[in-house]
């Protein structure tokens, strides 16, 4: 079981936490809009491929051995190119930042990542939204710091309450206690709400629905989301089948048999998750329903992954390289590539999910190596 984190640059690529960076100054070139209507407001950027989980939906481990090749040292983007690529999104629009990964805590220095990232303004002069997606086992200890650096709103992958079933799901023999431990660190630290992700694989861990709404809604309330994800089919590597995934409405009506919810209405048309409100007031859960309701036609988020490839959607085949325009002179350079890549974009991969895909097309990218 991997848990250590892993050095990928040296410490000097970090900025001191307190150096300011300055605003992104506005361009000639204009915010963005994609094919069928839709602006860019939100980044998702893989800041590695590994993870030390071997999670049965999304590394297993038959393919994601010891001897797996993961990228190595000199193909990931600096901190540097991180925020320049940060600097040209906002630059287009971009209002919402969230790091994944693989499993963003295991890349060293993230804190100073992070504390780069916060200082960013857009034209306007006001921060972005700086979040991270975690599986949470590194919590413990980095929680404080990634607060204290500027990171705004955590979500903590977490895919069953039961000990055991948890140990099955991640594949490496992991507690699920550890995790429950980060994050209640993570609420020490100032995080709240804190949006817990289940991915639901029916037949694997669907016993846990249940289990785990009760548990965070009577141990922590509204201090956290639980959002219930259907199992989806990105990459090739899990062997994704359409009888595995249980619906969310499947879902929501197992759960109104245990605790009445009412549905909370959304002004926010790229939101992904539907929201529902216990009646009792003990919070809330959302269910993100890419299958079997996909959300494609309010989609805003483009994906720059851990080697410098921008993907304009969670499901594509092949993505833009972005890292000849990563150089410190190369700014308009950048924007001007990402606009003509956002501009010519047509996916909405959910929506034709049915129909079939042409004879010898490539393998869509795997979620380790592009950010879920």
């Amino acid at each position: 079981m991997l848990t250590q984190v892993i050095p990928l640059r040296p410490w000097s690529e970090a900025a001191p936490i307190a150096a300011p960076s300055p605003a992104v100054e506005p361009e000639d070139i204009g915010p963005p809009i994609d094919s069928l209507g839709r602006s860019l407001r939100e980044l998702r950027i893989s800041v590695i491929d590994r993870c030390n989980f071997r999670c049965v939906y999304c590394m297993p481990k038959a393919t994601y051995g010891r001897d797996h090749a993961f990228l190595s040292r000199d193909k990931l983007l600096g901190f540097d190119e991180i925020e320049r690529a940060a600097a040209a999104f906002i630059a287009l629009g971009v209002r919402k930042i969230r790091l994944t990964g693989g499993e963003p805590l295991l890349r060293s220095g993230i804190e100073q990542l992070i504390a780069r990232l916060a200082a960013l303004r857009t034209p306007e002069g006001h921060p972005v939204d700086l979040a991270m997606t975690t599986n949470g086992s590194l919590l413990g200890r980095k929680a404080e710091g990634l607060h204290a650096a500027g990171l705004d709103r955590l979500t903590v992958s977490l895919d069953a309450i039961s000990d055991a079933v948890f140990r099955r799901m991640n594949d490496v023999d992991y507690p699920v206690a550890r995790v429950l431990d980060g994050l209640e660190a993570a609420r020490r630290a100032g995080f709240g709400p804190i949006k817990i992700n289940m991915v639901v694989k029916r037949g694997v861990n669907d016993g846990e629905i249940v289990p785990m709404a009760r548990w965070f809604r009577e141990r922590l309330g509204p201090a956290v989301v639980l959002r219930f994800i259907e199992y989806m089919d990105v990459g090739t590597s899990n062997r994704w089948r359409m009888d595995e995934v249980l619906p969310s409405a499947e879902l929501i009506e197992l759960l109104q048999t245990h605790f009445p919810l009412d549905e909370v209405s959304s002004l926010d048309r790229s939101s992904t998750a539907r929201r529902f409100r216990y009646r009792d007031g003990l919070g809330e859960v959302g269910v993100i329903a890419s299958v079997t309701a996909p959300f494609c036609g309010g989609c805003r988020r483009a994906r720059l992954s851990a080697d410098g490839q921008l993907h304009t959607c969670l499901f594509s085949s092949r993505g833009h390289d972005l890292r000849p325009w990563l150089s410190a002179a190369a700014g308009a350079s950048l924007r001007a590539s990402i606009a003509t890549a956002w501009r010519a974009r047509t996916d909405r991969y959910s929506e034709l999910r049915n129909s079939t895909p042409p004879q010898g097309a490539p393998p869509r990218i795997e979620m380790h190596y592009i950010g879920g």
